[in-house]
């Protein structure tokens, strides 16, 4: 398939143009060769009589919540494998259309949301699908066996590509013909959910419907609500930062507990003599404003005890 402009949109480039390329694709893309190059590796590797594929698709593959494997063993379902599931792929063509698809509509979907919206919508679909493979699939009696592929994640993309240019043209390379993207992708999702009564067919439909789902469910919410992800990125990330320690003081049992950040400064208190008007010569409005200014900038604890004193006459004789 290809994809045919009818309106100008920039774009990050062509395929072969990798540099061109949104980060979080690229990065992306990048994740998933070098996990289908460490599943070669362990495809000619044994662990004490095991085949090191077992070993990669026990831990990160998505295991069945119930059921025995080709081993003998019971499936180990993990968490975490709603997440590292989507980076596996069984064959070369099985990357190789998953990453072609990614680029093809993922591309101008990343420019338009941003990378951080990105991948968590790319997450999100993956992770949708997979809680449907894992929790659907018993209840229709299709067998029990490990998943793995980004193929969820992809048809959440294809989904807001459809979602968001209904009308760009796609061009199918067999048979070439022009067909408008919620035609094509419609097609696919109606071709999935017809597909999912097969249990024999050693394809995850249901985890493709369920990606697509979650994908529509976002982009519906985010329109008529709007999802701030670079607040919610701030948020988490202040939630990890180190708090500011609160000095105690020695022998201070007038204050048992702190403010927070320990921000309250205690004034200093100094006699006035009324009988003396010498003392209220220094002090003029210009002088309290420009000792309130240096408050504003760094605090009541920036001030001089001179400036302290100043300030605390101007109080009195107010």
């Amino acid at each position: 398939m290809g994809l045919r402009d009818r309106d100008y949109y920039r774009r990050g480039g062509t395929f072969g143009s990798f540099h061109l390329l949104p980060p979080m694709i690229k990065n992306i893309l990048v994740i998933n060769v070098v996990v289908f190059i460490i599943q070669i590796l362990f495809d000619n590797l044994y662990f004490g009589g095991i085949p090191g594929a077992y070993i990669l698709d026990r831990y990160f593959a998505l295991n069945p919540i119930s059921g025995i494997d080709m081993l003998g063993n019971s499936y180990n379902f993990q968490i975490w494998q709603l997440i590292t599931y989507q980076f596996m792929h069984g064959g070369f063509w099985h990357i190789f259309f998953n990453m072609l698809m990614l680029w093809m509509f993922g591309m101008e979907i990343e420019n338009l949301w941003g990378s951080k919206k990105f991948l968590i919508y790319y997450l999100s679909c993956g992770i949708g699908g997979g809680l449907a493979q894992v929790l659907i699939a018993p209840l229709l009696g299709h067998y029990s066996t490990f998943t793995i592929g980004a193929s969820a994640s992809i048809f959440g993309v294809m989904v807001a590509f459809g979602m968001t240019f209904p009308d760009r043209y796609i061009f199918l390379l067999f048979p070439p013909i022009p067909m408008k993207a919620k035609y094509l992708i419609g097609f696919l999702i109606i071709f999935e959910y017809l597909s999912v009564g097969n249990p024999g067919e050693p394809i995850a439909h249901l985890a493709h419907l369920g990606g697509a789902t979650v994908g529509f469910l976002f982009i519906m919410y985010d329109r008529k609500h709007g999802l701030n992800f670079n607040r919610l990125f701030a948020v988490f990330r202040d939630a990890f930062k180190p708090k500011p320690k609160i000095k105690k003081r020695e022998g201070d049992f007038r204050r048992p507990f702190h403010t927070k950040g320990d921000s309250i400064i205690d004034a200093d208190f100094y006699e006035i003599d009324e009988n003396n008007p010498d003392s209220y010569d220094e002090i003029n409005q210009e002088v309290i404003d420009r000792i309130l200014d240096k408050i504003s900038e760094g605090g009541y604890q920036s001030l001089t005890d001179e400036e302290k004193r100043i300030l605390f006459e101007a109080s009195k004789r107010k």
